[in-house]
């Protein structure tokens, strides 16, 4: 019998550890998807820093390195520059990258590091206990915003993609989402994109992916699709929010 799907090459055998429902899998997935197409596992270097994907170098078939919270773009960074023929990436949710390595993710996009990220947002901090996270809604409830986010108090939601897209130095940046397989398909177009740019040397690229936490949420898996559709896409509007000449 002929097979007509398999797990990439570019992904181990170990069971995700994730909550169910999670969309941190299919992430990973397109991820090994796009390195497997590529033709790129051999050179890929992983960087997994601190959060839900702490454990993400047990799942990725390719050479890993921790990173300690927020400072995967600084470990991105040196790796490719020590190894420029690489082809580097971190993969960081949006507490990682959105509040303690805030100033990592501006300063290496500003920098036009030849490296890309995939940034998991999923409006809360998964493996801490679902606290508030920069990227919680207006009004979402959190254990540390028990009655809402408020904004007067605590400030808005940061658009990551947008911001850094007004910088000098990326190639390409986008968001897309995992609720749904139309939108899943766009998101691994999003990848290849981003890895591509990194192979042709075009700069520093990023993909932002809405993504479901149940869990912290309170929701069931199909219930916490149906709340990003509604709530978490009006705020983080999908597309690209920046491609360069030469982008492809």
């Amino acid at each position: 019998m002929k097979k007509v799907f398999e797990r990439p090459k570019s992904l181990t055998d170990v069971p995700f550890s994730y909550c169910p429902g999670c969309t941190h899998g299919i992430a990973h997935r397109l991820v090994a998807e796009v390195i497997d197409e590529l033709g790129i596992q051999e050179r890929t270097i992983g960087i997994a820093p601190v959060g839900c994907s702490v454990l993400c170098y047990d799942f990725f078939d390719v050479d890993m390195q921790e990173a300690a919270h927020g400072r995967a773009p600084a470990v991105a960074t040196g790796i490719k520059r020590v190894h420029p023929d690489s082809i580097v990436f971190s993969y960081q949710g949006d507490g990682d990258l959105a509040s303690i390595g805030t100033a990592e993710i501006v300063h290496a996009a500003n920098r036009g590091e030849k490296i890309t990220v995939i940034f998991i947002n999923n409006a809360i901090y998964g493996m801490t206990g679902g606290q508030m996270a920069p990227t919680t809604l207006p009004g979402q409830k959190t254990t540390t915003s028990p009655y809402g986010r408020d904004t007067e108090a605590c400030g808005y939601p940061i658009r990551i993609s947008e911001m850094l897209s007004t910088l000098d130095g990326p190639a390409y940046i986008a968001r897309a989402s995992l609720h749904d397989p139309q939108n899943i398909v766009k998101a691994k177009s999003a990848i290849r994109k981003a890895f591509q740019a990194q192979v042709d040397g075009l700069g520093f690229s990023l993909v932002e992916l809405l993504s479901t936490c149940p869990t912290n949420w309170g929701m069931t898996p199909v219930e916490s699709l149906k709340w990003l559709e509604d709530n978490m896409i009006p705020r983080y509007p999908l597309g690209e929010y920046k491609v360069i000449e030469g982008v492809k």
